[in-house]
């Protein structure tokens, strides 16, 4: 997000919104697609569209939306600031009951 130079309203409209940012319910809409696809497939999606909204703003096209901008700016922070949690390692329960023993 640091090399995107966006207005500085916009930009604090996009991080005041993150909070409230549900990746579920908000890239399947914003994304067109039933299924959210992989972390990487959505940050190249959101850029393209991100890049096309700005375009349209910068052109003072009648079709931007502003609101549109923001969400589509949130996910993008969101996509790149919180990657996926990795898949936790289990235990084995030999180690468990080891440890559960110690203490």
């Amino acid at each position: 997000m640091k090399s995107l130079n966006r207005p500085t309203l916009l930009v604090t409209a996009a991080r005041l919104a993150l909070p409230g940012y549900s990746r579920e319910k908000e890239l399947p809409r914003l994304l067109n697609t039933p299924n959210v696809p992989g972390r990487n497939q959505c940050i190249l999606k959101l850029m393209e569209l991100e890049s096309e909204l700005n375009a349209q703003r910068r052109a003072k096209d009648p079709v931007y939306g502003p609101a549109r901008h923001v969400k589509i700016l949130s996910a993008l922070m969101h996509e790149s600031q919180h990657p996926r949690a990795p898949k936790r390692r289990q235990l084995k329960a030999s180690a468990t009951s080891d440890f559960l023993r110690a203490i």
